[in-house]
């Protein structure tokens, strides 16, 4: 289980390489890879700055994987959030997850990107042609989030 918030980029390939090496018991590996998009609604961005408050975001972010290994069973977690400036096409986070079977690390990794996107403490400031502005969390994120407050026994295969 391990928890990265770095400025440094990250190999997708490579991460879930060491995530399973040797772990005959994994039966499913889910991945989400978020990536910076170069337009947001009607607006053309140019880079996007991410911020964060260190050893707050790393602490929630244990809590947020804390909550999904109390969910699902799971054999492994991994999650990598990037920080700095960033342009549109670059690697901002990484969530794998990693079970003995498909439907814990299918759904553990949904829930973690939710969660992640609605209680980690970052904050986003885009660069656009208007100028810079901060990102307003947006309502469609808190409702997709909303459907895991249920705390669930430990889901089955």
């Amino acid at each position: 289980m391990t928890v990265k918030v770095q400025r440094e980029d990250f190999d997708v390939g490579a991460e879930i390489a060491a995530l399973t090496a040797g772990r005959s018991d994994i039966g499913g590996v889910a991945t989400f890879l978020g990536l910076v998009r170069d337009i947001a609604g009607d607006e053309e961005i140019s880079a996007m700055t991410l911020e964060h408050y260190p050893g707050m975001t790393e602490k929630m972010l244990a809590d947020i994987e804390a909550q999904a290994l109390v969910r699902w069973p799971l054999d492994e977690t991994l999650i990598i959030h990037r920080y700095g400036r960033l342009e549109p096409g670059d690697r901002i986070v990484l969530v794998v997850t990693a079970s003995a079977h498909r439907k814990a690390a299918l759904e553990s990794c949904e829930f973690l990107i939710d969660w992640l996107k609605t209680r980690a403490p970052f904050w986003k400031l885009e660069e656009t042609g208007q100028g810079e502005h901060w990102v307003e969390a947006r309502e469609s994120d808190d409702e997709a989030a909303t459907r895991w407050n249920k705390t669930p026994a430990k889901a089955a295969q």
